[in-house]
């Protein structure tokens, strides 16, 4: 494919060395001159930042894979007497952690069933052949899948149905030019789509659980899975509703004569689908008991008179169930077995205990603090101007770095200047987690702009293109939505 072969790609791997490199390097050489000058920090604060220099720079640079940096704290904070042993762990085993480990196996089962196949070749079947219907039909049955399973398995899920329709279109009878441009956009419109679809539930994407693990360490209070969707959702179809039009009427317009013979392959997918198998009807009955335990939450708790249930729970409940549940007893087939956890993102949950062990570091020694109050003295305003600039720092950054990596090192601060100013976390923070989901310029950015670039129908200036216009959509919907709550 074109990804792997163009001079371009090439390019950027020699790049990527290059700054790996220097981030091999430059880490432990910003940890050395911290340490040696103290640069008029009390010594706790110096030794945790060093620290944090040290993290930062081997994330921003991905000198090894994030996760591996997140382990940092394990040795150096005990060793430093930053935290003592059991302290720096703590962090490891947060219930957020597990929150995360209890819907992934929850999106196992699904992938595993193929539920998501369904709900993309149904929703595709109900739009409609039209070029802007395919458009729309695939927008959102990839947010829909993508509020459930990640972003990356969505994408790589629905590229090869993407791919497949482009091919039809080239034999459509569209012209050269109008099939070029609906293959442009229906790539875009998979990456971004996956992108915001995560947005809307609590586990729809590692940023929104790095920010309901902060939520819980700074203020002692967790953000339920209603309340999330109250947010999300919204935001989302916002979102959502912003990029089509944007793509399809001003960036990417493409015509209204059906694509044909694409009703004819969407049936014969759904035919080989066949009728729901006992284990797919079992796996939707366990997700929609979690998700309704996720809902109701507070109100069940509230019917037991106590609080016994918690988001982590109703999770974990759910993951074991698909452990539990038979597919055929007789011959010992469950929903789920061990083995297909071998898919399961591992590293995301040490990189989970490493950024809240570096929050715990941060705000034990009062860097925290210091940096928010520095950050709010030279704020012009303490509404709409502070978070526009915050949303932009968000979204920008992303693009050159792992989003978890940028919400791991920005909510504290974040944290910190909701508290100096004395205005509503949520007004800040939200937003810049949500920000942090909605990089679209770059094939770096997200798994999802990677792998449909991987497709060799895009072109890099093609991506930044659209990709700018909609950071800029993006910007104007969160900033709005944060200046709403913050009001």
């Amino acid at each position: 494919m074109a990804f792997f072969i163009s001079p371009w790609f090439h390019t950027y791997i020699r790049t990527v060395q290059k700054h790996r490199f220097l981030g091999l390097l430059g880490g432990p050489i910003g940890f050395t001159l911290i340490l040696t000058f103290g640069f008029g920090l009390e010594e706790q604060q110096s030794k945790m930042l060093a620290i944090a220099v040290w993290m930062i720079i081997w994330w921003v640079l991905e000198v090894f894979p994030i996760y591996i940096t997140a382990m940092i704290p394990m040795v150096l904070f005990p060793t430093l007497g930053i935290m003592p042993l059991k302290d720096t762990f703590a962090p490891y085993a947060s219930p957020i952690v597990f929150l995360f480990f209890g819907g992934f196996l929850i999106a196992l089962a699904l992938e595993k069933h193929h539920v998501h196949k369904r709900i993309a070749y149904g929703l595709l079947r109900l739009t409609g052949t039209k070029p802007a219907n395919v458009i729309l039909g695939t927008m959102l049955a990839t947010a829909l899948i993508a509020m459930w399973i990640s972003n990356t398995a969505t994408a790589v899920m629905m590229l090869p149905i993407g791919i497949s329709i482009t091919r039809l279109v080239s034999a459509s009878g569209l012209t050269e030019k109008e099939s070029s441009r609906f293959s442009i956009l229906l790539m875009l419109t998979i990456a971004f789509s996956a992108n915001i679809g995560g947005i809307m539930t609590l586990i729809g994407t590692p940023p929104n659980l790095v920010f309901a693990a902060y939520q819980l360490e700074f203020t002692g209070t967790e953000i339920s899975f209603a309340s999330w969707l109250g947010y999300g959702v919204p935001l989302g179809i916002t979102l959502l509703a912003g990029a089509y039009l944007t793509m399809v009427k001003v960036l990417f317009p493409v015509g209204s004569k059906p694509i044909h013979g694409l009703a004819g392959m969407l049936e014969e997918k759904w035919k080989a689908l066949g009728s729901p198998s006992l284990a797919e009807r079992l796996v939707i009955a366990v997700f929609g008991i979690t998700v309704f335990g996720w809902i109701f939450l507070s109100q069940i708790n509230e019917l037991i008179g106590e609080k016994v249930l918690s988001n982590t729970t109703v999770a974990m409940a759910g993951g074991l169930l698909m452990f539990m549940v038979p597919e055929q007893l007789s011959k010992g087939k469950f929903l789920l077995h061990w083995k297909d956890t071998k898919n399961l993102p591992w590293g995301i949950i040490i990189l989970f205990g490493g950024g809240l062990a570096l929050a715990a570091g941060l705000d034990q020694v009062g860097l925290i603090d210091l940096i928010a109050k520095v950050i709010v003295s030279q704020s012009p305003s303490n509404g709409i101007m502070l978070i526009i600039p915050l949303v932009l720092l968000s979204i920008f950054l992303t693009e050159i770095m792992s989003n978890v990596a940028l919400v791991t090192v920005l909510l504290p601060v974040v944290f910190g200047i909701a508290e100096q100013l004395e205005v509503p976390v949520l007004a800040l923070a939200l937003p810049v987690t949500f920000a942090a989901s909605c990089a679209f310029m770059m094939p770096i950015s997200t798994p999802p702009n990677a792998i449909v670039y991987s497709s060799g129908l895009l072109r890099v200036d093609q991506m930044v293109k659209a990709g700018f216009w909609l950071n800029v959509i993006a910007t104007l919907f969160i900033s709005l939505f944060g200046w709403l709550l913050l009001v």
